[in-house]
């Protein structure tokens, strides 16, 4: 008999979780998955159900329905197995504050069953990792906002994890620090998995390989970014600097395609709005040049992640209204 390709193990895996608080349902048939050296974003507004997910996933929180899985191993079934495999850092995660930060990780290596002569060398690990090696001796609550955040990351790295789940990780962090975690996190591509929850969209598109949009407890959209802008979105309009104003653009964007529209983008440039397909995508600059105009510089308009979630939850709006729910 020919051999069955075996299929690859994920790191993570969501199938159909549900969660209700008695009338309230938090989360509603969430399902997605995340490949072993992955990251993936996993966006929401604040009540959209990401915390309550990541919990969940956590081993922290009983599902009312569905399944878990971390690396094959349910979460439900074998939480001690699940959670060997798992680190988590919760959205404002408590820390000591009388402790210093080496002895604090120190701790937590041991507390994760780190080998005792292994310890020094993993600790040594991820303060290189998380940049704390000059906040080793600090108390941790002498530490400033982002560098606790470091901490935190450093305390799930710390027993070698092959899935971390971080909620919430640059919350409260100015724009430096943030770019710091991002750093951060892109370290961990192809190491071990990773599921970062946001409500900061533009941060998470900064890193991820992949995103869940979640709205409401339900998933409305996921894939790559550059997959969901194709399926969600329009064609980009245009964006213009030329010798022109816009109604002598509109008029000649008009020639080519009646449905043209013209505007003024937030930086001032022209924005000619087309149709998918349509033949003035192609023909416009050849128009303006023949016309005799000079064009300094054309371009698509950018999507990025706050497009894509508005338009996704736009469309699950639409499709809860057509369901009456």
């Amino acid at each position: 008999m020919p051999e069955v390709a075996q299929q690859p193990v994920l790191a993570l895996e969501a199938q159909g979780l549900t969660k209700r608080y008695g009338r309230l349902t938090a989360v509603e048939g969430v399902s997605f998955s995340v490949a072993p050296g992955e990251i993936v974003g996993f966006l929401g507004p604040n009540g959209a159900g990401k915390s309550t997910t990541m919990r969940i996933l956590a081993g922290r929180l009983m599902a009312n329905s569905g399944r878990a899985s971390v690396c094959g191993e349910s979460i439900a079934l074998d939480p001690a197995g699940a959670r060997r495999r798992l680190a988590y850092m919760p959205e404002n995660n408590p820390l000591p504050d009388e402790v210093r930060v080496r002895e604090y990780l120190e701790l937590r290596a041991r507390l994760k069953a780190v080998p005792e002569e292994d310890v020094g060398l993993r600790v040594d690990q991820v303060l290189h990792d998380c940049d704390l090696r000059e906040r080793a001796g600090s108390l941790i609550g002498q530490l400033s906002k982002g560098f606790r955040q470091r901490v935190g990351i450093a305390d799930a790295l710390v027993g070698s994890p092959e899935v971390i789940l971080l909620d919430e990780p640059t919350i409260g962090l100015d724009p430096h620090q943030i770019l710091g975690i991002r750093e951060l996190l892109r370290g961990l591509r192809g190491r071990m998995a990773v599921l970062v929850s946001s409500h900061i969209l533009p941060e998470v598109e900064q890193v991820c390989d992949r995103v869940v949009i979640i709205n409401r407890g339900r998933v409305v959209a996921q894939g790559r970014t550059e997959d969901l802008r194709r399926e969600l979105l329009p064609a980009p309009a245009l964006l213009l600097e030329a010798d022109l104003g816009p109604e002598a653009l509109l008029a000649l964007a008009r020639d080519l395609d009646p449905e043209a529209e013209v505007s003024r983008s937030a930086d001032g440039r022209l924005r000619v709005a087309l149709p998918r397909g349509s033949p003035a995508r192609a023909g416009l600059l050849g128009a303006l040049v023949r016309a005799g105009r000079s064009v300094r510089s054309l371009a698509e308009e950018p999507a990025g992640l706050e497009e894509i979630f508005l338009a996704a939850t736009r469309r699950d709006a639409t499709a809860r209204e057509g369901r009456g729910s």
